[in-house]
C-alpha cells in the first residue's frame, strides 16, 4: 500500500478527478504481486483447459488475440500511471517547499530571539557583577582569553 495517501500535501478522495482515481486504482492493482500471481494462474488454467479440445485449442489463437489487445493498452496504462505518480511527486514537492520556507522563517525568528536573550543576559550580568568580565567575554576554555581581559585581571 502506498503511504502517499496519508501525506497532507497530496490530494485524495473527492479532490481527485475520476481519471486520477482510476489511474491510482489501476496502478495499485496492476503493480502488485497478487495481480502477477492471478495473471499467471489465469494463463495456466487457460492452457490446461484448452490444451487439447477446449474452445481455444493449441496454439491458443483467442488467447493471443486477448494478450495482444492487453499489450496494446498496456503502454497507455503505464503512461497514465506514470503521469499520476509524477503529479503526486509534484504535490509532495510543493508541500515540502512551502514547509521549508515556513521553517526557515521560524529559524530566523528563533535566531533573533536567541540573540536578544544573549544581549539581555549580558546586560544583566554587567549590572549584577560590574567588576567581573562581561558575560559574552567569559572564556569557554582557558586558551581563549582575549588579551585585554588578561590585562584587566592581572
Amino acid at each position: 500500500m502506498n503511504r502517499w495517501r496519508i501525506h497532507p500535501g497530496v490530494r485524495t478522495g473527492t479532490a481527485l478527478s475520476v481519471g486520477e482515481r482510476a489511474a491510482d486504482y489501476v496502478r495499485n492493482g496492476m503493480g502488485s504481486w497478487p495481480f502477477v500471481f492471478a495473471f499467471l494462474t489465469t494463463m495456466g488454467v487457460w492452457a490446461v483447459y484448452n490444451g487439447s479440445d477446449g474452445f481455444d485449442p493449441y496454439p491458443f489463437i483467442l488467447l493471443n488475440l486477448f494478450l495482444s489487445m492487453i499489450a496494446g493498452l498496456q503502454g497507455a496504462i503505464l503512461l497514465i500511471s506514470a503521469k499520476r505518480a509524477d503529479s503526486v511527486s509534484s504535490e509532495v514537492a510543493v508541500h515540502t517547499l512551502s514547509n521549508t520556507a515556513t521553517l526557515q522563517e521560524m529559524i530566523e525568528a528563533n535566531t533573533a530571539l536567541t540573540e536578544a536573550v544573549a544581549e539581555l543576559a549580558s546586560e544583566i550580568h554587567q549590572r549584577v557583577c560590574p567588576s567581573r568580565l562581561p558575560y559574552d567575554a567569559v572564556p569557554r576554555r582557558a586558551t581563549q582569553l582575549p588579551t585585554e581581559t588578561t590585562a584587566r585581571r592581572g
